[in-house]
């Protein structure tokens, strides 16, 4: 939030197909640097996705109270993409 630059790590990587992964980051309490790292991290998954075809990079944000609610409705992960998948 206060222009620093720093390294960036991913919670997940999900490779769904040969062609598709999700970048996941789960968050509990939210802070204005969180807000900041999903934005780059989206502009970054619409970047890379311009400049390659090789593999469709999506991102997915899961915040831990929304996570709750569903929990119990999840069976494998095409459920967790129907929900948070961008």
């Amino acid at each position: 939030a206060d222009g620093n630059i720093a390294d960036y790590y991913p919670d997940f990587i999900v490779k769904t197909t040969s062609k598709e992964c999700y970048v996941i980051e789960l968050k509990g309490r939210e802070s204005l640097d969180d807000v900041k790292k999903i934005e780059r991290l989206r502009q970054w998954c619409e970047d890379i996705n311009k400049l390659q075809n090789d593999v469709k990079y999506k991102i997915m944000y899961i915040k831990e109270e929304v996570w709750f609610t569903y929990q119990a409705k999840l069976n494998n992960f095409n459920d967790v993409a129907k929900i948070w998948g961008e």
